[in-house]
Order: structure tokens, then C-alpha cells, then sequence
């Protein structure tokens, strides 16, 4: 029988990466839309770096930058009392950064997409820029914002090296779906090994599938 816990921690931890992402991703994406700044293509590369990085790469830094040697991870102990490496919270940090071009790349190009004319009506209408923001971008944005939330839910399910390099391997804490399918691997189960795979297949396609029919003929750019 397979046990219900990872299932349960990796959808909570997609769900909870996924809308952090909307909050800090939203602006990065307008922003490296909108700006001429000379430092737009080191953000852009430093935002696109987990795509390219092996997760085990990332994982590894982001352990030392959140163990409890460091200036973070000492804070962190000293505020509640537990570390940030082993930890869920952990988890969701690691995730965040390991996810974040999957959000902020497909509304880059779609903030991209609509173009000025749209902004240029609402000014003239003496409309503020967050009103602008609120009531024609994101209106305009929604299939935008549909694929990059899809598209990070989706990425965040298959992590593996990150949260195995910043989590570890503990019931109900950090056992997701991939860490699981790597433990019953490792002992030899490969029944239960084939059904949480066979599973995160079906599922993989099923998101894939979505953001094609979401963005119609047009393809996702996210690296």
C-alpha cells in the first residue's frame, strides 16, 4: 500500500511555492518587461540560472547558505528554535529559487506581448500605474498567468536533487514524491517505485497537454 504521506507534503509544497512565486515572480517579470536598465540581462541570467545549473549545484549552496553556521541560518535558529536545512520551511526556499523562471519567464513574455498601446490609453485616461496594472494587464495576462502558476506547481512536483541536498529524507517533513521514488528504488521496491513514477508521468503529461491547449499553437518558453 502506498503510504499517503509524500503525495500529501508535495502537493502542499507546490501549492505554497506556487503562490509565493505569483507574489515576488509578478514584479521581476514586469520589470524585466518594461525596464531599458543596462542590468536587465544579468537579472534575466540570474533568474534563468536554476535552468541551466545542475539541482544539485544549487541545492548544495543553498544548504550552506541556510545552515545554522551562517549569518541566515543562525537567525533563523535563534528566532524559532529549529534550522532551515531539514526542514519544510526549508523546502519551500530551496523551491522557490529553484522554480522561479518558471513563473517569471512565461509572464516576461506575455507582459511583453501586450505592448504599449494598451498603457498609453489608460495613462491618457489618467489612470495610476497600479491601476493600469490591475485592471488592463492582468485582465490581458491571464492565459500568461495560468501557464507560469501551472507550469511552477508542475516543476516544483519533480524537484529532486534540491530538496534531497536541502531537505533530506524525513517522514512527514520533507519526503516528497521524488525523494520516495528514490528510497524504494534504493531498497529495491520497484513495484512502488512504478506506480508514484507511472503516476508523476501521467501527471507531467497531463500539465503539458493543459499549457499547449492554454497557449494554443504557440509554444512556452521557459528556458
Amino acid at each position: 500500500m502506498i503510504d499517503p504521506g509524500p503525495l500529501w507534503l508535495t502537493l502542499k509544497l507546490a501549492s505554497l511555492v506556487t503562490m509565493i512565486l505569483l507574489v515576488v515572480g509578478t514584479p521581476l517579470a514586469w520589470w524585466l518587461a518594461m525596464t531599458q536598465s543596462r542590468i536587465k540581462p544579468v537579472i534575466e541570467a540570474l533568474t534563468a540560472l536554476p535552468l541551466v545549473l545542475p539541482p544539485t549545484v544549487l541545492g548544495f549552496y543553498l544548504l550552506l547558505v541556510m545552515s545554522p553556521n551562517s549569518p541566515l541560518g543562525a537567525l533563523w535558529v535563534t528566532m524559532t528554535g529549529t534550522t532551515l536545512t531539514f526542514s519544510f520551511t526549508g523546502l519551500v526556499i530551496a523551491s522557490v529559487f529553484y522554480s522561479l523562471p518558471f513563473m517569471v519567464q512565461p509572464l516576461q513574455t506575455t507582459f511583453q506581448s501586450i505592448g504599449k498601446a494598451p498603457l498609453e490609453a489608460a495613462a491618457s485616461l489618467r489612470a495610476s500605474p497600479f491601476d493600469t496594472f490591475m485592471t488592463v494587464v492582468i485582465p490581458l495576462s491571464r492565459r500568461g498567468f495560468l501557464t507560469a502558476g501551472v507550469l511552477s506547481f508542475a516543476h516544483t512536483i519533480g524537484e529532486f536533487g534540491v530538496v534531497l541536498m536541502v531537505g533530506g529524507n524525513i517522514p512527514d517533513q520533507t519526503r516528497v514524491i521524488s525523494i520516495a521514488i528514490y528510497e524504494h528504488v534504493e531498497t529495491l521496491n520497484y513495484a512502488q517505485a512504478h506506480i508514484l513514477s507511472a503516476g508523476l508521468i501521467a501527471f507531467s503529461f497531463a500539465v503539458l497537454v493543459a499549457v499547449y491547449s492554454i497557449n494554443g499553437k504557440g509554444s512556452v518558453r521557459v528556458g
